[in-house]
């Protein structure tokens, strides 16, 4: 069986690709352009297709469940973590602080329509899974044209 592709999607893939590499180089730096700042953790994300539907998991390590948020519209996917650090440090003293608050935002846009209202998503061991059940999608009812 052939699937149809969207001309679209590699276009869509290179946007997506070069704005998470903007949006990584803009949190390198602070003001100055000479100091690193904390940015936020990358979100290693795998996308499977199933026949009945697409597989996204998602490492989230250190956050809780109710730490992440998850939206879905018009074939976009966000997934949203924030939390907040708290550490006891005794008697010493900062020299640096770069752990009070850790987030990571991923937007993806899916390959095909899904079934927003049946999705679901479980969280075990750091790893964010949702289940995104296909679109009935019917065979589209194209004619075949003769050619004279």
């Amino acid at each position: 069986m052939m699937r149809r592709t969207n001309p679209f999607e590699d276009i869509e893939e290179l946007f997506e690709r070069l704005s998470r590499q903007f949006d990584e180089m803009g949190h390198q730096f602070d003001r100055s352009g000479m100091m690193p700042t904390p940015r936020m953790h990358d979100m290693a994300v795998d996308i499977s297709d199933y026949d009945d539907k697409l597989v996204l998991s998602a490492d989230l390590p250190g956050y809780e469940k109710e730490d992440i948020s998850l939206s879905i519209a018009n074939r976009t996917l966000t997934i949203d973590a924030k939390r907040e650090v708290t550490e006891e440090r005794g008697e010493g003293e900062y020299l640096r602080r770069e752990r009070r608050q850790q987030s990571a935002r991923r937007t993806l846009r899916l390959p095909e329509m899904v079934d927003e209202e049946n999705a679901s998503a479980s969280y075990h061991n750091g790893v964010l899974t949702v289940e995104l059940p296909k679109m009935d999608v019917t065979p589209d009812d194209s004619h075949r044209i003769d050619i004279d």
